[in-house]
């Protein structure tokens, strides 16, 4: 039997069980008149968010098509680049769009689960996150399935070594449409929920003392929207990119080591694996009524465990089978893969969850002001960012070693790749533990405005606090695929070059020695970029909370009977505000992150864009763990104080940790993600335009 075919059916799996999971969650109740009520305000919010956002992403991806098609007329791209940059941005737009449909029709309904018990409203919101997961693989998967279908149809004629060739460098650029996808998704998300966030918190908190999730809050709809459309749908285009990328680099990169098709078999079934596994562990996650924080938690990681074990148990025969004992160092690559995931997310809990001393210690701060809180959570957030990295830097080693690259280098990239297939091999189950936290927190906010009983508050509470752990977790664990995906990238961007030096005769070899100016210059302007690209994203947020700062103000002042409960506030401008600030910067950093390494490449050559790659993976891997963590750290040091420590809400001590709060909501949701977004769509560019860049570079 051809195992390739496990990829297709992976895929059909997966959308089979995410739309079971979606009646699952449609068939409850979601309360009463008020909960109703609510919940449909946010889901008119979070369309209207889409709806804007997919029309800007239209004229984005209508130019990008026309640019591509002209590139294949001249034959520097395929023939098939434009129709896939196309399929790869559809498929990603559309979980993001089913997956945020589902996560808002189920914040009511998990309300209304934890009136009758804490596990009802458990099952309720990972079963909503589920379907994103599933979604998330089910469709990256059959993106990849039907192109190889079609491409192994058009190259059919062709021996089976060519055939290969053409095939798995074609599926190369096919990555470009879901990284594309992935900036607007997550950094407009980013920047439209923590616009929403920080204004309301502001204004909410600070200045009027009203507590959070308070109906006369004109920017708590808006607030609760974002927690969609920036950790649900934004999250799943991101880690979209990353699964998909992960597979097709290791494709490509199985024709360098000389591995033919049975390299190529190796990721597409493994990916394969991880959704039936995924789909199983899904089935372990359930917890008793009495369950403390650590027993919540307990409950999503079995699932995600077992996954994990059951992938490595299949990935050992899989390998053995197809590749012979003799490569037996490729499933050791799958496992540091695997375990470097697990590895980052509990390091990202250690840094930013408040049962561990870190964050503690933030919260002391918190006692001498706001100054101390700031200063406090980025000596946290930049000490956090060496585990991570030696997790990484031990992966690729270990990858590199295991799988032969000593002896054959092309081998020891595929084993880099194919590490980086087996962290992401769990993302089913993996995001379906992240794309929980937003429906949780949702259904805590709308628990607070329909003002049901306190028990019901505290089982919601319970689940968003354990939200919180997980969205730490997530946001390791994304900003860890993507330095290891970013990696195979600029690998497969080496051999990539290589390969159309030799079809196409040009005079050309590599020379990426530290001290070759080219080289050096983009390593720092990829260092740089990075920078620059957070600096706008933040600067997008600042602006946003400031317009919707000064609409809650105008609100409270010219609404008679808002600040007492008796009227209602204008929940949809504030939605619009946000909704317009996040559209508006997105396509100047969209070009930033397309130009870049199109200018490096045609001032410096291949060498320089190699040099670029370098720097903004290594800088921004870096920063994106240290904003992420200083921002999660800063957000759990405010939440132990609201538990009743250090003086508890309202305290002096609890003003500082806001501030702290308010500044780390940018660092973790909008800038820190953002730069996963970047230093692979970076890589994708330079891998599409490489025969352009190699045709008309000045160096």
């Amino acid at each position: 039997m051809n195992l390739v075919v496990l990829a297709p059916i992976g895929a059909t799996l997966a959308l089979f069980f995410a739309i079971y999971f979606s009646l699952r969650v449609l068939k409850l109740d979601e309360g009463t008149d008020k909960m109703r009520d609510i919940a449909g305000k946010i889901r008119i919010g979070a369309k209207a968010y889409l709806v804007r956002q997919y029309k800007g992403v239209g004229i984005f991806f209508a130019g990008m098509f026309l640019v591509l098609l002209l590139l294949s007329y001249f034959k520097y791209v395929s023939v098939f680049v434009p129709y896939a940059f196309i399929t790869g941005g559809f498929f990603s737009g559309l979980s993001g769009f089913l997956g945020m449909k589902i996560a808002t029709s189920a914040n009511a309904r998990t309300a209304h689960a934890c009136t009758k018990s804490l596990n009802g409203g458990l099952r309720v919101a990972f079963s909503s996150g589920a379907v994103m997961g599933l979604v998330v693989v089910g469709f990256g998967l059959l993106d990849l399935s039907i192109w190889y279908y079609i491409l192994n149809w058009y190259y059919g004629s062709f021996p089976e070594a060519e055939r290969i060739v053409y095939i798995t460098s074609s599926m190369l650029t096919f990555g470009m449409g879901a990284s594309s996808m992935a900036l607007f998704a997550r950094v407009g998300g980013g920047i439209f929920t923590k616009a929403a966030d920080v204004g309301a918190d502001l204004v909410g908190k600070v200045e009027i003392g009203i507590p959070e999730d308070d109906p006369r809050n004109p920017a708590v709809i808006a607030d609760n929207v974002g927690d969609n459309v920036g950790d649900v749908a934004g999250l799943g285009a991101d880690l979209y990119e990353s699964y998909v990328g992960s597979i097709v680099s290791s494709c490509a990169l199985a024709v360098a080591a000389g591995l033919s098709m049975k390299g190529v078999i190796i990721p597409l079934v493994v990916a394969a694996i991880g959704v039936v596994a995924s789909i199983l562990g899904t089935f372990f996650v359930k917890t008793g009524e009495k369950a403390s924080q650590k027993m919540l938690l307990g409950a999503l990681r079995r699932g995600v465990y077992f996954s994990a074990i059951l992938i490595a148990i299949l990935s050992y025969f899989l390998v053995v089978n197809v590749l012979g004992k003799e490569h037996i160092g490729i499933y050791f690559s799958i496992i540091s893969g695997l375990v470097a995931g697990i590895g980052i997310g509990y390091f990202a809990e250690y840094f930013t969850s408040s049962q561990y001393k870190p964050t503690k210690n933030l919260a002391d701060s918190c006692k001498t002001g706001s100054a101390t809180v700031i200063i406090s959570g980025l000596s946290v957030g930049m000490l956090s960012t060496s585990l991570p990295v030696i997790i990484v830097g031990l992966s690729v080693i270990v990858s590199y070693i295991l799988s032969g690259g000593i002896e054959n280098f092309n081998m020891g990239l595929y084993g880099i790749a194919i590490s980086a297939v087996g962290m992401l091999s769990t993302l089913g189950i993996t995001l379906a533990t992240d794309a929980y936290g937003p429906v949780a927190d949702n259904a805590g906010g709308i628990a607070e405005m329909a003002s049901l009983p306190a028990v019901v508050r505290e089982r919601t509470d319970a689940l968003d606090s354990l939200g919180n752990t997980t969205a730490a977790t997530g946001k390791g664990f994304a900003i860890g695929s993507a330095a290891l995906t970013a990696l195979a990238f600029i690998a497969a961007y080496k051999d990539s070059v290589e390969l159309l030096v030799k079809q196409h005769n040009i005079d050309f070899a590599f020379d990426l020695s530290i001290i070759n100016p080219e080289v050096l210059i983009g390593l720092f302007v990829g260092g740089m970029a990075t920078y620059v690209f957070a600096a706008l994203a933040m600067n997008s947020v600042s602006g946003a909370a400031g317009k919707i700062v000064m609409e809650v103000r105008r609100q409270f002042k010219e609404i008679p009977g808002l600040m007492e409960g008796k009227a209602d506030p204008d929940y949809a401008t504030c939605v619009d505000i946000c909704t317009r600030a996040a559209q508006k910067e997105l396509i100047k950093i969209a070009l930033l992150a397309v130009a870049t390494p199109l200018v490096i490449g045609l001032l410096l050559g291949p060498n320089g864009v190699a040099g670029l790659l370098a720097g903004a993976t290594t800088t921004g891997f870096i920063l994106a763990v240290m904003m992420a963590n200083s921002g999660g750290a800063w957000d759990n040091a405010k939440k132990y104080i609201e538990e009743g420590n250090l003086g508890g809400k309202g305290s002096e001590a609890h003003k500082a940790a806001v501030v702290g709060d308010t500044v780390g909501d940018p660092f973790k949701d909008t800038a820190g993600p953002a730069i996963n977004i970047l230093i692979k769509l970076m890589s994708m560019v330079s891998i599409v335009f490489a025969l352009f860049i190699l045709s008309w570079s000045i160096l």
